[in-house]
């Protein structure tokens, strides 16, 4: 019998346990970073075709780190070339528990205030989700509550913060397990990744006053 063949192994998760940055980072490139190119030249397009400006892909390269491996790594997705992290953006990526496919407002983004009282006036966007989806405050916990443990108030209270704290972010997406993503075929695993980039779409037209 042929084993069947999946997008994502356990040896894709597992480069997250590796010690050294060097030796990480090199695992990081040789397993995880071909697969992130390919998903970036794919969802580019597909995000493009929203109509809402030209995506570009973004794999994180992890230039900066001098000591600490990383712990997760992703493929960015935004409406520049340069650069993404001050502007909404959506994400592909691996912690060594599970994979995330999410939108993204992370701390450097000028326009928190904007966002979130657009969200605010608007949270039907969110709340029309799967319950199953996440939402985050912290882009670096790998931590995340479903949207049904949050509830409303756990909603408005992660909005809120993202007007007055600093440091605050602000996430939405699905979560999948290490566990369940080793078993995706990659044509089933594109599907997943297509129908929750499709169903973050409406949030992102919101954040950005598009809608």
């Amino acid at each position: 019998m042929a084993t069947k063949t999946t997008y994502w192994t356990a040896d894709d998760f597992n480069v997250f346990n590796i010690e050294g940055l060097e030796h990480r980072m090199t695992a990081l490139q040789t397993r995880i970073q071909p697969k992130f190119s390919e998903l970036g030249q794919l969802f580019a397009s597909h995000l493009s075709s929203h109509g809402k400006g030209e995506f570009f892909p973004h794999v994180a390269k992890h230039a900066r780190r001098t000591v600490n491996p990383p712990k997760d790594s992703w493929v960015a997705f935004a409406p520049a070339k340069r650069g993404y992290k001050a502007l909404p953006h959506f994400q592909i990526g691996l912690w060594n528990t599970h994979l995330f496919i999410i939108l993204a407002v992370i701390y450097e983004n000028p326009d928190k205030k904007g966002i979130s009282e657009r969200l605010q006036a608007n949270l039907n966007v969110l709340t029309s989700l799967p319950e199953t989806y996440i939402i985050s405050g912290d882009h670096m916990k790998p931590e995340a509550q479903t949207i049904q443990e949050a509830g409303l108030d756990g909603m408005e209270e992660l909005l809120e913060r993202l007007q007055t704290v600093k440091k605050a972010e602000f996430l939405v997406g699905r979560h999948i397990t290490r566990e369940e993503a080793i078993t995706l075929s990659k044509e089933a695993f594109l599907e997943i990744t297509q129908q929750t980039m499709d169903a973050l779409l409406p949030v992102y037209d919101v954040i950005i006053g598009g809608y």
